[in-house]
């Protein structure tokens, strides 16, 4: 019996832990130094922003309050708003009766005064104020409830349909308003997309109304950590903390959301954990590969085609860094009829004799092959030119 129990002990510890391919990307095999890592904290995931694809992730698919970490939606949000022109950051917003009236985090904004959406903005990263929040939301979308509505829209966009968002702020815990640390992690490296972002999630101080207002970032890691840049704080009695993280060095960016830590330390101690691992172990792997500007089409309606290849990078481990090598695989002229996004050819990376991936290359056109109908045309147009 002893030996039969010592044998279950052993198959349980032996037992490979995994990541599942999802939303915020591609999932992979955890390694025996990513199973020992132990966040201090309910929820937590960690993920490469330019791929999406999860390093380490812990209990990250349980729903959860989040507290003000929701406000990552709410920002994005108003940086599409922005980089659509729907919003200047020179824009007057106005601070509504309601927004005014939000608790928690604030700016004390009075009802009827006015800030302009760039110091609006900077009141809500960095230091969390919900009454900035809701009066960018209404400004946006009319009133606090469109704007919600924008942000459940959105979300389903993202793939994220079964979270239901009911405030801007995530001021209450309502037990609808809950995502999981990958929701989080997914709206993260979406708004990290837009680069007005990182003009104040990197902000340690800073005022507003003239210097009359003192701002503090709630997110001690952009003082404390190599690298920081950003991304947002939240607590409540019923969240308790959590905490979007992102971090960018030697041009790989990192997300960590951590969320129900025990108390702030553990928050951005955990945080800290998972950014460490990444960086220490992994590395996006970006080689000069160039393609030709044009392949000829033989047969077709058009005698060249352009080829695009959409490469954002290769996520390796830094053990394979020294034998990577990449190959394009592409012909020297096609064939028609060739559909428009058709694979015609890949870039094949590999780390020794391993191959690490395959990237398609795709035909930005589409091209129609002549028939007997198109060749007697062309005939005729010769034989005219030549008479």
């Amino acid at each position: 019996m002893k030996k039969l129990i010592a044998l279950l002990v052993c198959l349980a510890l032996c037992a490979p832990v995994t990541a599942r391919a999802d939303e915020a990307g591609q999932g992979s095999v955890l390694t025996a130094v990513e199973a020992k890592l132990s966040p201090l904290c309910k929820g937590a995931i960690l993920i490469e922003q330019s791929t999406g694809e999860v390093l380490f992730e812990q209990n990250a698919d349980e729903k959860m309050p989040i507290a003000s970490v929701t406000k990552v939606m709410t920002l994005l949000l108003v940086c599409e708003a922005i980089d659509n022109g729907t919003l200047g950051l020179s824009d007057m917003v106005t601070v509504s009766d309601n927004a005014a009236s939000m608790g928690g985090s604030q700016a004390y904004m009075e009802p009827g005064e006015q800030l302009s959406a760039d110091e609006m903005l900077k009141a809500v990263v960095v230091s969390s104020c919900n009454d900035g929040a809701v009066a960018l939301a209404e400004h946006i979308a009319g009133s606090e409830e469109g704007f919600v509505s924008l942000m459940n829209s959105r979300a389903a966009e993202l793939g994220l349909s079964d979270i239901c968002f009911v405030n801007p702020t995530g001021l209450d815990d309502d037990e609808c308003h809950v995502l999981s640390a990958r929701d989080v992690a997914v709206i993260s490296r979406e708004l990290l997309k837009h680069d007005v972002i990182r003009n104040y999630t990197t902000i340690w101080m800073d005022t507003i109304r003239n210097g009359a207002f003192g701002l503090s970032n709630t997110n001690k890691l952009i003082r404390f950590y190599n690298g920081a840049t950003g991304l947002k704080t939240g607590s409540t009695s019923k969240a308790k903390y959590c905490l979007s993280a992102s971090a960018k060095r030697d041009g790989m960016e990192l997300i960590a959301v951590v969320l129900g830590a025990d108390s702030s330390d553990n928050r951005f101690l955990s945080a800290k954990m998972l950014l460490d691992f990444g960086f220490a172990n992994y590395a996006v792997y970006r080689p000069e590969t160039e393609i030709p500007q044009s392949l000829n089409v033989l047969g077709g309606d058009k005698k060249t085609v352009t080829p695009k290849l959409s490469f954002e990078g290769i996520l390796v481990e830094k053990t394979a860094l020294p034998g990577m090598k990449c190959e394009v695989e592409l012909p020297d002229e096609l064939y028609a009829p060739i559909e428009e996004g058709a694979e015609i050819g890949r870039v094949v990376c590999r780390s020794g004799d391993d191959t690490v991936s395959e990237t398609p290359i795709i035909c930005t056109e589409g091209v129609r092959r002549l028939g007997f109908s198109d060749y007697l045309i062309l005939l005729v147009k010769n034989l005219f030119l030549c008479g």
